[in-house]
């Protein structure tokens, strides 16, 4: 795979997560004032339980990000004070780190069961294509894009890469939280 290759598939990645991101804090900015705080007060029991919104943050990450991480940046916002907001972003990303790291630990795991074969024929092959184009490059674009971060995890750990260079490279997922929460705050202070 051609370096040029490999720059256009991370530009069209990167381009789909700005569009997410745009389409997320858009949406948010427009409701933000739009919505009466009383019609929001059926999402209080979850809302004011970090615990369980954390709960559901993991899960949602380790079950291939359903549930995009900015709208739990968004829940960050709560107490509007940078500190906590920081402190909440941080968070997530380190529990967005661990379900990559968990992903691999459990590709690396059941790379040899039949029901992992079948998995990784039915959900993965596409993303395997990718790995065996882009190698250890692939780790960084689901890191910093929409691609299943937890999956391409566990495709990595499926085949064998070393652990020690998977670690390094997923640390790049930090600098998606730390480039996403930052237009997140400053959205919210429009």
């Amino acid at each position: 795979m051609s370096d040029r290759e490999k720059f256009w598939f991370f530009i069209r990645n990167l381009l789909r997560g700005l569009l997410a991101l745009l389409v997320v804090v858009g949406g948010f900015v427009l409701l933000k004032d739009q919505i009466d705080p009383d019609y929001l007060q059926w999402l209080a029991p979850v809302y004011e339980q970090p615990f369980l919104v954390y709960v559901v943050y993991s899960a949602s990450e380790l079950l291939f990000g359903i549930i995009p991480p900015e709208i739990f940046m968004i829940w960050s916002l709560r107490l509007e004070k940078l500190a906590s907001y920081v402190l909440n972003v941080a968070g997530l990303a380190l529990i967005s780190y661990l379900a990559g790291v968990s992903g691999y630990l459990i590709g690396n795991y059941l790379n040899h069961t039949r029901f992992y074969a079948y998995f990784r024929r039915k959900v993965f092959g596409h993303y395997e294509r990718h790995l065996q184009n882009f190698g250890a490059f692939l780790i960084v674009v689901a890191a910093l894009t929409p691609l299943p971060f937890s999956g391409v995890s566990m495709l990595i750990g499926s085949v064998d890469f070393p652990a020690k260079k998977y670690l390094i490279y997923a640390t790049t997922r930090f600098a998606r939280f730390a480039a996403y929460s930052y237009v997140v705050w400053q959205a919210n202070t429009l």
